[in-house]
């Protein structure tokens, strides 16, 4: 699958990077977040949500230069929200719901959402990669 395939061009500034298995509860996550109109994609509006509170969790490539959004971990650490790498930029987009790759995106709070257990699930196994 394309998601065990170890990608030369990941970052080592991108930490904590999710293994194969973390990876595709994200994606899953991600992807049904998109579906319930619980996602922000891209960067920008990943950190509108940071900002208004309103995030649950934020999800960012690894494979692409840190530095456009270098800022978005430090904002995380600075608002107590929890964090994670994925290799692929393109596995992400897909997972968004579109064709083109995304750097970073958003699991926003929804009141009596029914992904509150896997938001849960993955908040703790993010939390776990990063002592």
């Amino acid at each position: 699958s394309i998601l065990v395939r170890t990608h030369a061009n990941v970052n080592p500034k991108a930490y904590p990077l999710a293994n194969a298995h973390l990876t595709k509860k994200l994606l899953d996550l991600v992807q049904q977040s998109c579906n319930y109109k619980q996602l922000q994609k891209g960067a920008k509006d990943a950190t509108k949500t940071l900002k208004r509170g309103i995030s649950e969790f934020i999800v960012m490539a690894a494979d692409h230069s840190p530095e456009i959004i270098l800022y978005l971990p430090l904002l995380c650490e600075d608002k107590n929200m929890p964090y994670v790498f994925v290799r692929s930029k393109q596995a992400l987009g897909r997972a968004c719901g579109v064709s083109r790759p995304v750097i970073a995106c958003s699991v926003t709070i929804k009141e009596g959402s029914q992904l509150k257990q896997q938001i849960q699930s993955i908040q703790q196994s993010t939390e776990r990669l990063l002592v």
